[in-house]
């Protein structure tokens, strides 16, 4: 399920900074549902890099980040929100709280910029062109995507359940196909780094994996989703428990297949 803004269609994600810092109301929830990502992305993302200096750019509880401390990179954390910043440095990182935009790196450059379901909230205007100054030459921007697929029945069923609950919301007229949800996201991020001459032509690449939920695990993941902390409570209630249903009458477990996207580009060495 896509974890794009509960706001109105017209409004940018960057600018929707209260759904941005919505993750934060649960750390622990946040870190321990959150899908992680295959291991056959960071290790091609890991092969393009000159070193092992990485900044997260936002890092969250850590979650796109321990993979690569686990290769043996040192990681730097920028994260919007205090209370995710806190969690992530409770696991070992270092993490400095700002906006992404308006960060000051204090002279620091590194092998690769990443960032793990966060490059929509960051501004397209600036982001791209300050990864490029930030880079070492030969260094890797890699922005990435978890995007879930559950069956088309299932699917439908879940839509159901927010057209009644939510109908106000995005969630209420979720795609059959929900990569095609991020497609904007992906097709913008593209020309955002084309736009920077400093950065090779992006390329752009797909990991196909899948995860097992049961009802209950699912409805804890669930509440994680942007801007569902922000529902009213009895709402977000119901919610959760016409979803529950819906997985009960499925066999009560399902499979998500996800596909883990990413963009990438490589510094061009200095002229």
């Amino acid at each position: 399920m896509p974890s794009i803004p509960a706001s109105p269609a017209p409004r940018e994600p960057h600018q929707a900074l209260a759904t941005a810092e919505s993750f934060g109301t649960d750390p622990e929830r946040y870190d321990r549902t959150r899908p992680r990502y295959p291991p056959e992305l960071v290790r091609t993302i890991l092969a393009a890099l000159p070193g092992h200096d990485v900044l997260d750019v936002g890092i969250g509880t850590g979650v796109s980040a321990r993979p690569f401390q686990a290769a043996g990179c040192r990681v730097l954390g920028v994260e919007v929100d205090a209370r995710m910043a806190e969690f992530a440095r409770r696991d070992g990182f270092d993490v400095e709280v700002a906006k992404f935009e308006h960060w000051d790196p204090a002279g620091r450059t590194f092998d690769a910029i990443i960032a793990g379901m966060t490059w929509h909230w960051i501004d397209p205007a600036v982001g791209a062109r300050k990864a490029a100054e930030l880079l070492r030459p030969d260094g890797r921007l890699a922005v990435f995507w978890n995007v879930g697929q559950p069956l088309a029945e299932l699917a439908l069923a879940f839509s159901e359940v927010y057209r009644r609950v939510l109908p106000d919301t995005p969630f209420a007229g979720a795609p059959s196909d929900p990569l095609a949800a991020y497609e904007q996201i992906l097709t913008r991020t593209v020309e955002e780094i084309r736009d920077v001459d400093k950065f090779t032509d992006p390329e752009r690449l797909r990991f196909d994996w899948e995860q097992r939920y049961t009802t209950a695990q699912w409805l804890e993941q669930v509440p994680t989703f942007g801007g569902h902390s922000q529902f009213p409570p009895e709402q977000l209630d119901e919610l959760l428990a016409g979803i529950g249903a819906a997985i009960d009458a499925a066999g009560s477990s399902f499979t998500m297949q996800y596909a883990a996207v990413a963009i990438t580009a490589t510094r061009r060495p200095a002229a």
